[in-house]
Order: C-alpha cells, then sequence, then structure tokens
C-alpha cells in the first residue's frame, strides 16, 4: 500500500555495498526500518544529506503492515536545518539523542503527541541560540512524560530523588537507586526547565555531567533492554 508520512531519522547503517537500512520514527506508522539504495546515485531519490540524525522528512511509501523492512518511493526534506549540521555542539547532541531515542522508541504503534513533541523539539534545538548545552537535559526529562515514567514533581523541596519510583523523598529510600541531595536541586531546576528559559540553567562541566549520568540511570531503569550508548563517551568528551 502506497501512503504519505513525515519520518525523523533516528539511524542509519550500511547494510551491503548498495544498500542502506535507515530507522525512523513515522507520524503514521511509529518506528520503522527502510531500505534504501544507492544512496546520491543519479537515479536514486535518497541523498546522503537526508541521512542525517534528526532530519524530518517527507515520505512516499509502500507500507506493508508486519514487514520488517519497509520501501521508500519518494523523499524530500520537510524542514530544512539552518544549524543543526554546522554547528559542532548541536551536531554532537543530534547524534547522543538520536541514539538514546534508537533505543528507547521501541513501539511500531504511531503516537501523534510523541511525534509532535520530538518535531517540534527539534525544529526549536535548530533555530535557538541559547542554552544549548543544556537542550539534550531538558529533552530527555521532557521525553519521559511520553514513554510513561515521567517524574512526580510533587515535594521537590525534599532531598532525595527516588530513580526507581519517580518521586521526591524527605529520606533515603530503601534502595541504591536514588540522587544525592546535592544533585537532586539541580534534577529539581531541569523539570522546571522548557527551551525558552534554559539558557538560565548555570551547570559546571561536572554538573552537567551528574545530571546526565542520573537521566541515563533513570531511563535504564525504566525503559526494557536499554543497551549501551556507543555516543555517549564522544558525546561528554566535547564539554571537556
Amino acid at each position: 500500500m502506497q501512503l504519505k508520512t513525515s519520518g525523523i531519522v533516528l539511524r542509519s547503517i550500511k547494510y551491503s555495498d548498495s544498500a542502506t537500512i535507515v530507522t525512523m520514527y513515522t507520524r503514521q506508522f511509529g518506528r520503522v526500518s527502510y531500505t534504501v539504495y544507492g544512496v546520491n546515485k543519479k537515479k536514486s531519490v535518497f541523498r546522503a544529506s537526508f541521512l542525517q540524525p534528526f532530519s524530518i522528512l517527507q515520505l512516499d511509501v509502500f507500507h506493508t503492515p508486519g514487514k520488517e523492512l519497509q520501501r521508500i518511493k519518494d523523499v524530500r526534506i520537510e524542514f530544512p536545518f539552518v544549524t543543526i549540521p554546522y554547528h559542532p555542539v548541536k551536531n554532537a547532541v543530534s547524534l547522543f539523542l538520536s541514539e538514546m531515542l534508537f533505543r528507547t522508541l521501541r513501539q511500531t504503534e504511531p503516537d501523534e503527541n510523541l511525534f509532535l513533541f520530538l518535531e517540534n523539539s527539534i525544529q526549536q534545538f535548530d533555530c535557538t541560540e541559547n542554552g544549548i548545552s543544556n537542550f539534550h537535559l531538558v529533552f530527555l526529562l521532557k521525553l519521559t512524560r511520553y514513554l510513561g515514567f515521567e517524574a512526580n514533581q510533587d515535594e521537590v523541596e525534599t532531598r532525595y530523588f527516588d530513580l526507581i519510583n519517580g518521586v521526591f523523598l524527605r529520606e533515603k529510600p530503601l534502595h541504591s537507586h536514588y540522587l544525592q541531595p546535592d544533585v537532586t536541586i539541580e534534577f529539581a531546576a531541569l523539570l522546571h526547565a522548557d527551551y525558552a528559559n534554559m539558557h538560565e540553567l548555570h551547570f559546571s562541566r561536572e554538573d552537567r555531567v551528574k545530571q546526565l549520568q542520573s537521566l541515563i540511570e533513570y531511563y535504564r531503569l525504566h525503559v526494557s533492554d536499554f543497551q549501551g550508548l556507543q555516543s555517549l563517551e564522544v558525546f561528554q568528551s566535547l564539554f571537556d
């Protein structure tokens, strides 16, 4: 069946000399992998620039429910990037977050609200000039709402954040998966941040690393089979 949809590129991997597998989160079908042939060849509709992580594409596809690899008939850029591919920090952030999305968005069912959140976040990130070093932290916390483990924001003045139950506590929980008071304070600040005011969060590099480590642990506790992130080490070295 030939259909139209929008898709956000999460990962591309070379499958053979002529084929590339591109995994996207689409508006109509959720997560889908497509086989693309002859990237950049004259007769190919797919260009290497379309493989940029976070690229938002307009797709004409042949969609067969239940099929592991789908086919693309035609593709166009839906939202031309102004800064992401050319800004070293933004490019690194997009690589890291697209891998996070690849590891967490497993469902094949579509989720309109999730797609709109991703699309809006990417567009704002491309346009923003302030607070870009905090974008990934704000993004990952906002994403938890759509994944089903958003932190309970009640009693944020308390000392500890319980990573297993997603709540703030006055006393240490009876397990080891919680944030210490100094990290909890900054975690609470992130919860109240958005893309418009994230530049007001003044974290040191060490603080930002702690928050990212906390968020990754939070994801590991709540996303089944959450595996290692290949881009994490490179991404963290960017802020050294």
